[in-house]
């Protein structure tokens, strides 16, 4: 794999960066060798994040690292945003509730598909949510 491609960055401006974003992942999870199930946990997540970032966020970046852990392999995303934060972090990761017209699966879904998951959110100064998915 190319040294350059152990970490990056995208912007989360529009639509079409959520698509990018998305092929990104794709990308580095098949450089990964991961699974076509655990390839589609990670880029669900993904698109589920970004678009998180670009709605209720006002648009941010995310950012990947590939990580070793021992023998371990794996796929850390981080998704920030310098939007209005989360008020309420426990509500938001309740199944369900939603701050606006979704279904409100967004945080907690996303957190069942990958291996680890951070949020940290102040309001005011955005949020950043970083996701980790092990081969």
């Amino acid at each position: 794999m190319p040294p350059d491609e152990s970490t990056g960055a995208l912007p989360l401006r529009s639509e079409e960066d959520i698509v990018a974003s998305r092929q990104k992942v794709r990308v580095l999870t098949q450089q990964l060798k991961f699974s076509l199930v655990d390839q589609t946990k990670m880029i669900t997540a993904a698109s589920e994040l970004s678009r998180n970032t670009l709605i209720h966020g006002k648009g941010g970046a995310m950012r990947w690292e590939l990580v070793e852990d021992g023998v371990r392999r794996g796929l850390r995303l981080h998704f920030e945003d310098e939007g209005p934060g989360i008020a309420d972090l426990k509500l938001a990761l309740t199944d369900g509730w939603t701050s606006g017209s979704g279904m409100g699966l967004g945080l907690p879904g996303s957190k069942r598909l990958v291996h680890e998951f951070d949020v940290q959110s102040t309001p005011g100064q955005g949020t950043r949510v970083s996701i980790t998915r092990w081969k």
